[in-house]
C-alpha cells in the first residue's frame, strides 16, 4: 500500500509536504557513447589506431590463413580451387612436416628444462644478493632487449664462426684443443649446441624475472620458522621455495613449451647459408616457411600447416595447464 507522503522516491521539503527528485535529463545516444566528460571519446582516440592495426595486421592475415588452408594457392593468396581438408591430408601424411614435429620435441626436450633449471637458479642467486641487486638484475635480463636475429649472427659469425678466429675456438685454443666445425652438418651435431645456448643466452633472463616476482611473494615468516626449527639450504628449498613457486613455475613451463613452438629465427638464420637442413635440425615453422615462401610457393599447404600447428599449440597448452593445475584457486 503506498504511502499517503508520497512513493519511495518522494522526500519532504520544508513545509513537511512531500516532493519528488527532478527528474534526470535524458541523455542522447552520441553522449552515451561518449560518456562522462568524453571518457569513451579518449579512450577510442589513444586506443582505436591500435585495435584498427591489431585487427588489419593480425586478425584479418589469421582470418584469411584459415580460409587459405581449404583451397589450392600456387604463386598468389587468390584462392584458386577448393580441395577441402585436402591440404591438411597432405601435410600430416608428408614425412617432412612430421620430422619438422620431431624437431620440435627434441628441442624442447632440451631447452625447456635446462631454461627452467637455469633461470630458477639465477633468479635464488640475486634473490640473495644483498649488494648490487638492481644491477644484477639488469644485467641478466639485459639479452631479452637482444633480437633473436642479431643473437643468431652473433653466434654464427663471432663466436662459433667454425675458424679459429671464432671466440669458442680461440678459447679452445688456448688449452691445445684443435677448433672444432660448429657448424658442420656432418657429425657430431655441433650446431645444436650453438642453436641452444644463443636461445638460453637470450631468454633466461626473462623467466628469471618471472622467478623473482614469485620469490618476493613468499611470507618471510615461512623461512623465520624454518630457521628456527633449523631447516636451511636444500630443505628450505625443498619444502617452502619451491612448493611456494607451484604458480609461476606452471606458468614458466607453459611460457617455454609455446615459445619452443615458436623457434624460427636461431634455427634459419645460423643453418640457412647451407641451403639445405641437416636432419632434426629444421623446427615446424622453418619448414612451413619453406613451404609458403619458397620456390614454390605453395601458400594453401602453408596455411593448412599453420593451423594444424596452431592447434596442436593449443591443445599443449590446454593439456599443460590442465595436468599442472594452472590457475587454480589458492594461486
Amino acid at each position: 500500500m503506498a504511502s499517503p507522503s508520497g512513493g519511495p522516491g518522494a522526500r519532504r521539503g520544508p513545509d513537511g509536504a512531500a516532493s519528488r527528485r527532478p527528474a534526470s535529463p535524458k541523455r542522447t545516444l552520441g553522449e552515451r557513447l561518449r560518456g562522462r566528460q568524453n571518457v569513451n571519446l579518449w579512450f577510442w582516440v589513444f586506443v582505436g589506431p591500435f585495435v584498427i592495426g591489431l585487427i588489419i595486421f593480425v586478425y584479418v592475415p589469421i582470418v584469411w590463413s584459415l580460409y587459405l588452408s581449404f583451397f589450392e594457392s600456387y604463386n598468389t593468396v587468390t584462392p584458386t580451387k577448393f580441395v577441402g581438408f585436402g591440404n591438411y591430408a597432405d601435410m600430416l601424411a608428408d614425412p617432412a612436416f612430421r620430422q619438422s614435429l620431431v624437431t620440435f620435441v627434441v628441442f624442447a626436450a632440451v631447452i625447456v628444462p635446462v631454461t627452467f633449471v637455469l633461470s630458477l637458479t639465477v633468479a635464488l642467486l640475486v634473490a640473495r644478493t644483498t649488494v648490487m641487486q638492481a644491477f644484477f638484475r639488469s644485467v641478466f635480463f639485459l639479452p631479452t632487449a637482444c633480437s633473436y636475429v642479431v643473437a643468431s649472427l652473433i653466434w654464427k659469425m663471432s663466436i662459433f664462426s667454425g675458424i679459429r678466429s671464432g671466440l669458442a675456438n680461440a678459447v679452445l685454443g688456448w688449452f691445445g684443443i684443435d677448433s672444432i666445425p660448429w657448424l658442420s652438418l656432418t657429425e657430431p651435431p655441433w650446431y645444436w649446441l650453438v642453436i641452444v645456448t644463443a636461445r638460453l643466452w637470450l631468454q633466461i633472463g626473462f623467466y628469471m624475472i618471472l622467478f623473482l616476482a614469485g620469490i618476493q611473494r613468499i611470507s618471510p615468516n615461512l623461512y623465520e620458522a624454518a630457521a628456527i626449527d633449523g631447516a636451511e639450504g636444500w630443505k628450505v628449498f625443498r619444502h617452502i621455495t619451491f612448493p611456494q613457486l607451484r604458480a609461476t613455475s606452471t606458468a614458466v613451463l607453459l611460457l617455454l613449451m609455446i615459445n619452443a613452438f615458436q623457434a624460427f629465427d636461431e634455427f634459419y638464420n645460423i643453418l640457412s647459408t647451407f641451403g639445405t637442413y641437416p636432419p632434426y635440425a629444421r623446427p615446424p615453422l622453418v619448414y612451413l616457411y619453406y613451404t609458403a615462401l619458397g620456390s614454390g610457393q605453395d601458400f594453401g599447404h602453408g596455411s593448412a600447416g599453420a593451423v594444424i600447428l596452431t592447434l596442436i599449440i593449443a591443445i599443449v597448452a590446454l593439456t599443460q595447464g590442465r595436468l599442472l593445475r594452472l590457475g587454480r584457486r589458492d594461486d
